[in-house]
């Protein structure tokens, strides 16, 4: 009958010890936490506002992105550090592995998605490219309807919208002399 008894008593032992191991890590884990949520939200907030600045406007959307992928990275790296604290530094590693192969994987899946994008932000920055303006690009003459992140739409002289992926543009297009020098109305 002692053993019962002893196990009982070992394995309480054991999770006793355990508790005693985990209660620091847990409150070191917490403090990380509370003081990484609010350096972030103060590091965002100081972002958001430079890159406001920056992107007004009609280019407000390029702003917010940029935002977003700062957020992200940010709270990726809040995340692997708080496993790092509480003593899962492994489980980090291997998570911060996964995830950076899941990335190469979506990137590539996303190629001409994120293509656009960047070609986007490239015409959004041009002021030779704005709405108004009339261009010729991939063989379609108009006036720039809208400028987006992964589309431009011209007008074209018959009346037709035509939408174009930003990559198609982008490498490729030339503002008509007659507006050269003018500016659109509105500006």
């Amino acid at each position: 009958m002692s053993r019962p008894s002893s196990l009982v008593a070992r394995s309480l032992s054991e999770f006793l010890d355990a508790v005693v191991t985990a209660v620091p890590r847990a409150l070191s884990g917490l403090v990380f936490l509370s003081l990484a949520y609010a350096t972030v939200r103060v590091v965002l907030a100081v972002v958001h506002r430079s890159i406001d600045r920056l992107y007004a406007g009609d280019r407000e959307l390029v702003g917010d992105l940029l935002v977003t992928v700062i957020a992200v990275f940010l709270w990726f790296g809040v995340a692997l550090t708080f496993l790092k604290v509480v003593g899962m530094g492994d489980v980090a590693a291997s998570l911060g592995t996964a995830v950076g192969f899941v990335a190469l994987g979506v990137s590539y899946a996303l190629s001409e998605m994120i293509e656009d994008t960047v070609a986007g932000i490239y015409l959004l920055k041009d002021p030779d490219f704005d709405p108004g303006h009339r261009v010729e690009a991939k063989g379609v003459t108009g006036t720039v309807a809208a400028i987006e992140l992964r589309k431009t739409r011209i007008d074209t002289d018959a009346g037709d919208r035509i939408v174009m992926a930003n990559r198609e543009i982008e490498s490729r297009w030339t503002l008509e002399a007659t507006d050269a020098g003018a500016k659109p109305e509105g500006e």
